[in-house]
């Protein structure tokens, strides 16, 4: 195991990085003046001296509230290289669940965007020590203290509390240190190696684990640059700034390139009976996903080398898709306990429908697996996670006797260590005969299906149900291309269900069979990484 992991800190690796690229351009927002990292680390220092004149100690909470922009990045190294600690929020969560996490963490500062400020009620506000305007980094609020100045991080002190948006609804903080981050940035590198002439365009919330550490820490530590929209990734802004950016690395969720290919790659091949004929035929569908994969690759600026795919299981439809297209997708696979990146397969080299082998000097077992060798995946290594803030059983009960974190995903690893992940433990049910059944696996043969965006599989009242959000746009196109004279959408929904029930049915051992199919109108609420907020359904 490396020594880096045992003597490297946020701080170390932040002076290195200022000093060895001081001139190269580091964050911006799209067609604006780059900060590089000589002025960044001007602005850090700049921000630290505030935390000094607020009196805060070491250890104390920095709460950071915001959109992604380059100052939200200021925040984060302000905090974490004077050994304060850093408590990113997700921009989507609710107002009381903000007002929680502030009390729960203790923050004594906040950094806030103007958009988001309206969140946090004035009461909230006026106890805090500090209150920066993440926009213009001015002190819009200072109680007055003695001023400190505190000692340099060590490898085990505490760097950032993590309040996870979970699919199961409660918000837990996951403490991570110094060495629990600065060992992962460098298992990443191991993995897929980046360099200075790399370019970053940022999508997803950096308050995340996954965009914070592999989208922000990872770039800034090896001198490339990062880009940030100025609004959420939607296509009219999105598509835009790809052709002005041209990004060499992006990161993603599953949900965004599955809506490329189910809304605009695949009704190009269905559109008329005779495309529908030939794209049926193996070989002349690996050709056009060819070409569509070349067109894709234009479409995301020509110089993307690394599109990285992580949060949740990639549809399978999809993923064939992309592999016949040679597009440069890469999959990942990790927890917020574990700061986050467990497993990856880089670009060519991904396994179909696997997230890949573990980490290099991580460890990973699977506890108890059954007659099909699936079981709980668990891990050991220096970028797991001390615990959840302030909640003692909640740690003891996330780690086995013997030390190792229970991630709660069900897994089987072939012999070559790649890790097939078959759904969350919480979310297993028990069939008739104690069979386990994975929901997530359903759901996967649902999502394949044309005509259907997402899917949620549960049990209710001993019944197997299916809550499916249709695809409507293709629903219409699909009946003026079949000319039906089922003109009305509802009941050509009721049509649908039966006909996607026999669908299933067919694809599904006995146990996994669906009794019903119930429409649901709206997207599902979603985390931060897109998965869907399975609590709120089930």
């Amino acid at each position: 195991m490396s020594e880096q992991y045992h003597t490297s800190t946020l701080k170390s690796r932040f002076l290195h990085s200022i000093e060895s690229f001081s001139d190269r351009p580091l964050f911006s927002f799209i067609g604006k003046e780059a900060i590089n990292y000589r002025q960044f680390g001007k602005l850090t220092q700049q921000l630290v001296s505030h935390f000094d004149q607020a009196g805060l100690v070491q250890g104390d909470k920095v709460a950071i509230l915001g959109s992604n922009m380059p100052h939200w990045c200021v925040a984060y190294f302000a905090a974490v290289t004077s050994s304060r600690t850093v408590v990113p929020i997700l921009p989507d969560f609710t107002a009381f669940e903000i007002a929680n996490i502030l009390e729960h963490s203790e923050s004594k500062v906040l950094v806030v965007s103007n958009k988001l400020k309206y969140k946090v009620a004035e009461h909230i506000l006026q106890k805090m020590s500090l209150v920066i305007c993440m926009d213009t980094l001015e002190v819009e609020h200072i109680q007055p203290a003695e001023p400190v100045v505190t000692d340099d991080p060590a490898p085990e002190t505490m760097a950032a509390i993590i309040y996870t948006s979970g699919t199961s609804g409660t918000s837990k903080g996951v403490v991570l240190n110094h060495r629990n981050l600065s060992s992962n940035i460098e298992m990443i590198y191991n993995l897929f190696p980046i360099y200075p002439s790399d370019v970053f365009l940022s999508v997803l919330p950096l308050s995340h684990a996954y965009e914070c550490t592999i989208g922000m820490l990872y770039p800034f530590f090896y001198g490339a640059s990062v880009q940030y929209l100025d609004g959420a990734p939607t296509p009219s802004l999105l598509m835009p700034a790809l052709q002005e950016v041209k990004p060499s690395i992006m990161l993603s969720v599953p949900l965004i390139v599955e809506k490329i290919y189910k809304n605009k790659i695949r009704p190009t091949f269905t559109k008329n009976f005779f495309l529908q004929l030939i794209y049926s035929f193996h070989p002349i569908r690996r050709m056009l996903h060819k070409i569509a994969g070349k067109k894709l690759l234009q479409t995301f600026g020509g110089n993307l080398r690394f599109f990285g795919i992580g949060g949740s299981k990639l549809d399978g439809v999809v993923e064939h898709f992309l592999k016949d297209a040679g597009f440069p997708y890469a999959i990942g696979y990790g927890l917020s306990e574990t700061s986050p990146l467990i497993a990856g397969a880089i670009p060519g080299k991904v396994p179909f429908q696997s997230t890949g082998p573990a980490l290099k000097d991580l460890e990973v077992r699977v506890s108890q697996p059954n007659k099909h060798h699936i079981g709980e995946l668990q891990v050991k290594g220096p970028n797991v996670m001390e615990g959840y803030f302030k909640e003692p059983e909640l740690t003891d009960a996330a780690f086995t006797p013997d030390g190792w974190f229970r991630t709660k995903d069900l897994v089987s690893i072939d012999k070559y260590g790649n890790i097939s992940i078959k759904g969350r433990k919480d979310n297993m049910i028990i069939g008739p005969s104690g069979e386990n059944i994975y929901p997530e696996e359903i759901e996967a043969v649902i999502n394949e299906h044309d005509l259907v965006l997402e899917s949620l599989v549960a049990k209710v009242k001993g019944r197997m149900v299916a809550m499916v959000h249709f695809n409507y746009p293709q629903i219409e196109a699909w009946h003026q291309f079949r000319e039906e004279a089922v003109k009305n959408m509802t009941e050509r929904v009721e049509k649908l269900k039966t006909e996607l029930k026999a669908y299933i049915n067919e694809r599904v051992n006995k146990f996994s069979r669906i009794a019903e199919i119930i429409e649901q109108p709206l997207p599902f609420e979603k985390t931060a990484t897109q998965k869907i907020k399975r609590f709120l359904y089930v």
